[in-house]
């Protein structure tokens, strides 16, 4: 039996199925139980409800335990975090020795020595390996820097300064060097340490290929995103204060958590040793490189690693969702513009309204502003209003419709269209029949993930127009779908 604390977390959330899926049992400790139920591995998992500062809680959660994942943390939790962490850290250990735990493995922060120059997040993270060492039940503690993953607090810090600041003005740390690691490789490396042997009690330092400066991560970024190359100007004046007050500004990551993390960006964070290789081996191919890992980050999948919001996977670039449990701020922004309304009309006349969209029955709004879009769509050398649709009354996915293509239909309920036009991003719209409390409804739902710095000025500066033209055809699909009600002849009992 394998317990997971910080299941709600972000690397807990994706052992959890890693575990499973090599023939362990498992349970999750939870201090809110309900924010794991919407994971698909829920079902399979048993779920005990305790704060890790609760030591009877936890000493009744590690009963007939083999493997006892500790990761959390209080990051970002205020100012006390290190106290926090210290004293459930304490409360886990003496909890794990009482129930006679197998092992204990923990996943800890890269940097030098825990000494007084040391930030206060690494010096933390570096005390609660020690505390857990101490235990009296054989530990293993993995030591990583940047952990390179759509989710990752330090990767998701880098992927917004990177893709909404074409030219960065930077401090001095953007030259420290670094070694990320693959997500992926973390993961493996978790599971494998449930197999060590007895004798096995160390720490282990885990990094990918790569040994960069955070300038080369953010260029690099830049080269696989697709983003113009980044001009980044180091200026010697910007305190850890200041930097995290600035990514405060540009970014949606919390400031109480971007300050110990910008803190930590000052100490190198290179491998000293790979001894882990002698336990857990490398893969054929070797761990996964910077770049490889920044495509996996981005790229839109539907498999057991990632939860998506897209139907399709054939689009790449488009963001990787984060998981239920994950902070709003993680996976990349997505802009969106939610309108709906109750229609006086059955599911089925609605739906025959939005099957019907494009090609010679327009956009149900303004005529003109579409026609304007199309062409300068053309004029950009896009594929503009010119290709209409294949069939005037049915959509399946895969057709071309004006400058969209249908993504999904989901008859009679929702269908689903990706922009083709000339865009500094990627744009869907939605177009969606509801039933609720016996009436029918109609939700509308447009998307853009913004492409860089451009991507998010095209986005602000199109938004003062949405009300016109997407509250125009929220009103336009809604009288269609009226009208075609009373245009309807009546229908005896047996008219088909």
């Amino acid at each position: 039996m394998c317990l997971v604390t910080g299941a709600t977390g972000y690397i807990g959330g994706r052992l959890v199925p890693e575990l499973l899926d090599a023939g362990y049992r498992v349970r999750c400790l939870a201090r809110s139980p309900e924010r794991l139920r919407d994971h698909p591995w829920a079902g399979r998992v048993e779920i005990a409800r305790a704060d890790v500062t609760d030591p009877a809680a936890v000493r009744h959660a590690l009963e007939d335990v083999d493997v006892a994942y500790y990761l959390v943390h209080a990051l970002g939790g205020g100012r006390d975090f290190a106290d926090q962490d210290r004293r459930a850290a304490r409360i886990f250990a003496a909890a794990a020795r009482d129930a006679e735990v197998g092992r204990i493995v923990y996943l800890g922060g890269l940097g030098p020595p825990a000494t007084a120059g040391v930030s206060e997040h690494l010096r933390s993270r570096a005390e609660v390996g020690s505390i857990l060492l101490a235990a009296g039940v054989p530990t293993a503690v993995l030591r990583a820097a940047v952990v390179v993953g759509s989710g990752s607090a330090s990767f998701e810090m880098m992927r917004y300064l990177t893709e909404r600041l074409p030219v960065m003005i930077t401090p001095r740390w953007v030259r420290t060097r670094t070694q990320p690691i693959a997500v992926r490789d973390v993961l493996r490396y978790l599971v494998g340490c449930a197999d060590l042997p007895a004798s096995v009690h160390r720490a282990f330092d885990i990094g990918g290929p790569d040994v960069l400066t955070y300038e080369e991560m953010m260029r690099r970024y830049a080269v696989v995103a697709g983003l113009p190359r980044r001009v980044v100007l180091p200026v010697p004046v910007l305190s850890a204060g200041l930097s995290s007050l600035w990514v405060g500004l540009v970014t949606p990551v919390p400031g109480g958590l971007a300050r110990p993390l910008v803190e930590s960006q000052r100490h190198e964070a290179v491998c000293r040793e790979h001894d882990i290789a002698q336990y857990v081996t490398d893969p054929p191919d070797g761990l996964i490189g910077f770049d490889e890992a920044v495509r996996l980050a981005l790229q839109r999948v539907r498999d057991a690693d990632v939860t998506t919001r897209w139907s399709s996977a054939s689009v790449p670039g488009a963001p990787s969702d984060p998981l239920p449990t994950d902070p709003d701020w993680a996976g990349g922004t997505v802009y969106s513009d939610i309108r709906e309304s109750p229609v006086n009309a059955s599911p089925g006349e609605l739906w025959r309204v939005i099957e019907g969209i494009g090609g010679a029955n327009g956009w149900y709004s303004w005529p003109a502003a579409w026609a304007v879009r199309g062409g300068i769509d053309r004029l950009l050398g896009g594929v503009g209003t010119r290709r209409g649709r294949r069939d005037p009354h049915r959509l399946r996915v895969g057709d071309a419709l004006d400058f969209w293509r249908v993504e999904e239909v989901i008859p009679g309920a929702l269908l689903r269209l990706r922009a083709e036009m000339r865009l500094p991003g990627l744009a869907w719209l939605e177009l969606a029949v509801e039933e609720r409390g016996g009436r029918t409804w109609f939700r509308q739902r447009a998307l853009f993930h913004p492409r860089g710095f451009f991507g998010h000025l095209y986005w602000w500066a199109i938004r003062p127009f949405h009300g016109v033209v997407f509250g125009g055809m929220r009103r336009g699909v809604r009288r269609a779908a009226e009208r075609a009600v009373t245009r309807a002849p009546a229908r005896g009992p047996y008219a088909r």
